[in-house]
């Protein structure tokens, strides 16, 4: 298989162009081309000899293609990328007076199966390698004529089954890219053992484990894999994340109407997550076609809320963004159907 440009560092680049003849400082215009002015082709690359452009035409950038989008009236847009091998995945921008976030993919599908989750619903399909995942990041960019402040891997998949290409791309979006690792954002259901793999990498990334549960038996109706990771654990290894980083964990927890928003429930995660430094995010429900949940009424957002705060617990509402266009949290599938132009 032809290796792939994007994802490359500086120095891999330089080798790379020294290897077909190049001189060194080709290396240099070669990742100016990729990661600030896009280039999807080497036929791109005009400060190239065009004979060299030519001959090596074929040689893989790594970019993917657009293949539908939707934009939601506050101005969120849900893509749908066609990868080389015509597969779909999902990615999104979402926009602000200050910043652009984009939401990308770790996997094409997602193997978690979470009862109220659409992608969940989707199954899994295969891992996106690094460069697909930075792609997304560049898409974006381009798209909306604006440099991206912001990365949350919070889109199609488990990150952290894709551990080894994440982190490359993580690497990349903040060295090659240039996005600070501490506006990046790594989402998990969560998996045993692989907290601590990322631990040990030492990322100066926010971290965000997907509770949506107070307690062990709840949380496993909503997420099957949780049945092989019991809470204590996961909270054990969320503490040792912390120790290791230095950096606190977020919880989010997607509030469901009569299933995870009760007061006691409140009551019983305070107790779960005090003693250690985390925050809590609370996500009201994003409904999908596929589940029949409902959002809580804003009258128990609240109280939940107010629960968590007199506990002690640093407590945020989080309204997801781009509802109308199927984009917002847990909405994401690959269905054109669903899609517009």
């Amino acid at each position: 298989m032809t290796e792939v440009l994007l994802g490359k560092s500086l120095p891999e680049l330089t080798d790379w162009v020294q290897q077909q003849g190049q001189p060194s400082y080709r290396g240099k215009q070669l990742y100016q081309w990729l990661y600030q002015k896009g280039a999807r082709s080497l036929l791109d690359i005009t400060v190239f000899p065009k004979q060299w452009r030519e001959q090596n035409q074929e040689q893989e950038i790594g970019r993917s293609h657009i293949d539908y989008y939707n934009t939601a009236p506050d101005g969120t847009r849900k893509y749908l990328l066609k990868l080389k091998d015509g597969l779909i995945v999902e990615t999104v921008g979402i926009p602000t007076a200050k910043r652009l976030t984009v939401c990308v993919s770790s996997q094409v599908g997602c193997a978690m199966a979470c009862d109220f989750c659409a992608t969940g619903k989707e199954g899994f399909t295969r891992n996106l390698k690094a460069h697909e995942i930075i792609d997304q990041i560049l898409t974006v960019q381009e798209d909306f004529n604006q440099r991206v402040s912001n990365v949350v891997f919070m889109g199609m998949g488990e990150p952290l089954l894709n551990l080894p290409e994440v982190v490359k791309a993580i690497q990349s979006i903040n060295q090659d890219v240039g996005i600070g690792a501490r506006n990046l954002t790594v989402s998990t259901v969560g998996l045993p053992r692989k907290i601590l793999d990322l631990a040990e990498h030492k990322l100066q990334i926010t971290f965000a484990v997907s509770l949506h549960a107070s307690n062990q038996k709840l949380r496993q109706s909503l997420i099957p894999s949780a049945v092989h990771y019991p809470l204590s654990q996961l909270l054990n290894d969320c503490k040792e994340y912390v120790n290791i980083t230095g950096r606190r964990v977020t919880f989010e927890y997607v509030l469901l109407a009569g299933v995870n928003d009760l007061p006691e429930h409140a009551h019983e995660l305070a107790r779960q997550i005090r003693g250690f430094q985390t925050h809590v995010n609370l996500i009201p429900y994003n409904p999908i076609s596929e589940a029949d949940y409902q959002r809580p009424s804003p009258e128990r957002i609240k109280q939940f809320t107010q629960i968590l705060e007199q506990q002690k617990i640093a407590v945020s509402v989080r309204y997801s963004r781009g509802l109308e266009a199927d984009a917002a949290c847990g909405q994401l599938r690959s269905n054109k159907s669903r899609v517009n132009t």
